[in-house]
């Protein structure tokens, strides 16, 4: 079990720099540009203490053993000497402002160029993620959380880009420090540097310590946040919902759950921050202490300098805190390595491949099951050995019980899965061999919930042909007998109906995604018990406006209604994932079964209705 899970982790850090590598790809120029720019800044401010300590040291003290480098001295003497220098003590200054001027462009740079690189390695997750959610299986997204997907997205990707944004620079800042001032400090005096470092590698140790241990808090404090997001966007998604049954203290319960666990967990990372950097300061001051009061009694016992001094004290300071900087990088590297381990759980997800060869033929509108047997599992088939022949612009009708497989079998069609046996065919081409994307521009749908965007009603008509003349979305509409109400309200086609459509009524939103799907123009349409929230009347005006603008489609209707299957030329009859009946209508009613029965059921209802609405009249 044990080397399972250190496989597991291998494997995920292999995945976590391949994607690294992926997204940086194109930011290499500018992630070198602040490399060059970041090392001109150590330099600069490593100078800065150098030239105060050489001005203290040999300009003003005059000093012959203090610790000048070579080309200095040379330029010195070859100018007058130390009195010139003193002279012109002004040249000191301004060299200080010379080197503070580059190490603030330096650092302007450094910043500017790690921004473009932060930004555009986002923008490349973003992007892949977005286009790889949009590749992944349909039956993906029915086993993962929309809100822990949407805050995978949004801030796990920002968790990264803030780490190249502000620390990924700083490992190798502090690692160029440590190299420059160690190289510097040994050079001077051997015994104050190592007083001067003594402290430092405790402080490293208990940075990595820490790392290792805030990494679990993080990864639990990220958990915890996507439960919350997706108790919060379920809750805004199905407010309707939680109004009409009055559930809004228990949702309020769930809610104040999930905000307690995040906060619990915020309480016990906080606390780990707060150790960790209460430690590290007493540290750090604690180093600081050292080199100052080591290097008085030096420079009083012995020929180290004041200006020695200042240099070792500035140099101390300087490192202390990029080192002490370590462990909130490295806890920050531990988050950003637990959001990028869940970017890739994404990314990892295999993408909807092509099962044939991909091919683009004309699509009619022929089809044929064979022996389709279909399960969502493999030990429970929905569809039992379906077997049946459409012909080019036939109507047909599906008719069955909740679970029956009707909803099954036009995802099928649309090969939103796969069939476990049999084969369909369209146009005598396994479906299998047809590109998807080529497959389902051919096949419209309209679903019993239809999703509507929240834009107007032009955009969400319009949706499947962006360019099309208005007039034809006028057509669309009419032939969904939702016209003459679009242009009831106020703006007309301008409304914007609000998430999901809120605004419109059921069967409003019905007939707009009809004249969604009629926009499409495709030789095959699906109606999923699409017109389930629209009266018999206006069921009927739409069926028979459909008859005159489908001519040649072929039409598949999923209804519980007899008086819309009625005229469909053939009526499939499912029943526990069989097809126990297939004809016409009255071939249908001329034999035993569920179809004659449901006729029957629904012809009784509506002799009594009528009874009751004469009685009523009288």
């Amino acid at each position: 079990m044990e080397k399972q899970k250190s496989g597991e982790k291998k494997e995920k850090r292999k995945l976590s720099i391949k994607l690294i590598a992926r997204i940086m790809h194109g930011q290499k120029r500018y992630l070198l540009l602040s490399v060059v720019a970041m090392l001109i800044a150590v330099l600069m401010s490593y100078c800065v203490p150098y030239i105060t300590s050489f001005t203290i040291d040999y300009v003003i003290g005059d000093d012959k053993n203090a610790q000048v480098p070579k080309f200095i001295l040379e330029w010195v003497e070859n100018n007058g000497g130390v009195e010139f220098a003193r002279n012109n003590i002004w040249i000191c200054a301004l060299a200080l402002i010379a080197i503070t001027v580059i190490q603030s462009v330096a650092v302007h740079f450094r910043g500017r160029f790690i921004a473009m690189t932060s930004e555009g390695a986002a923008k490349t997750m973003r992007d892949e993620l977005y286009w790889h959610l949009q590749t992944v299986p349909y039956d993906y997204h029915k086993h993962v959380s929309t809100g822990d997907i949407i805050q995978r997205c949004t801030s796990d990707v920002d968790t990264v880009r803030r780490f190249v944004s502000t620390h990924l620079l700083e490992i190798a800042r502090t690692v160029a420090m440590v190299v420059v001032a160690s190289v510097i400090m040994f050079s001077i005096n051997t015994k104050m540097a190592l007083i001067s470092v003594a402290l430092l590698p405790i402080l490293a140790l208990s940075s990595f310590f820490y790392f290792r241990l805030v990494k679990k808090q993080f990864r639990a404090y990220d958990e915890a946040e996507g439960v919350l997001s997706a108790t919060l966007q379920e809750n805004l998604t199905g407010v309707r919902v939680v109004r009409a049954f009055g559930q809004q203290k228990n949702e309020v319960d769930k809610f104040d759950k999930d905000s307690s666990s995040v906060r619990d967990e915020n309480y016990k990372l906080t606390k780990m921050l707060a150790a960790y950097w209460g430690g590290s300061d007493a540290i750090g001051y604690f180093q600081i202490m050292l080199s100052l009061v080591f290097g008085i009694y030096f420079a009083v016992t012995t020929d180290f300098t004041l200006g020695q001094v200042l240099l070792f004290t500035s140099y101390t300071s300087m490192l202390t805190w990029p080192v002490r900087q370590l462990g909130r990088i490295l806890a920050d590297m531990g988050k950003s390595i637990v959001s990028l381990d869940r970017i890739n759980e994404i990314l990892s997800a295999e993408k909807e491949e092509e099962p044939g060869q991909a091919l683009c033929p004309d699509i009619v509108g022929d089809i044929e099951f064979k022996n389709v047997c279909f399960g969502y599992d493999r030990y429970d088939d929905v569809l039992k050995d379906v077997s049946f022949t459409v012909k080019k612009g036939q109507t047909v009708a599906i008719l069955g019980s909740t679970g029956s497989g009707k909803s099954s079998l036009v995802q099928l069609l649309q090969r939103l899965y796969t069939v476990t046996s049999g084969e369909i065919l369209i146009n005598g081409v396994n479906i299998n061999d047809i590109k998807h994307e080529h497959l389902r521009s051919n096949i419209g749908i309209v679903l019993q919930e239809p999703f509507l965007y929240s834009r107007t009603i032009m955009d969400n008509i319009a949706i499947t042909n962006p360019d099309a003349p208005k007039e034809e979305v006028y057509e669309a509409a009419k032939t969904a007998s939702v016209h003459d109400v679009v242009m009831s309200f106020e703006n007309g086609y301008d409304t914007i109906i609000g998430e999901r459509g809120v605004t419109l009524s059921g069967g409003q939103k019905q007939r707009v995604a009809i004249a969604r799907m009629l926009m499409q123009n495709a030789p095959i349409m699906i109606f999923d018990d699409s017109m389930s929230a629209v009266d018999t009347e206006t069921d009927a005006a739409i069926r028979d406006a459909l008859k005159l603008r489908r001519k040649d489609s072929t039409t598949f209707i999923i209804s519980h209604r007899i008086t819309t299957l009625c005229e469909a030329d053939i009526i499939l009859v499912l029943e526990d994932g069989k097809l126990v009946q297939q004809g016409n209508h009255e071939q249908l009613l001329n034999e035993d079964g569920l179809y004659k029965r449901i006729a029957h059921i629904q012809n009784m209802l509506e002799d009594e209705l009528k009874t009751e609405g004469s009685v009523f009249c009288e």
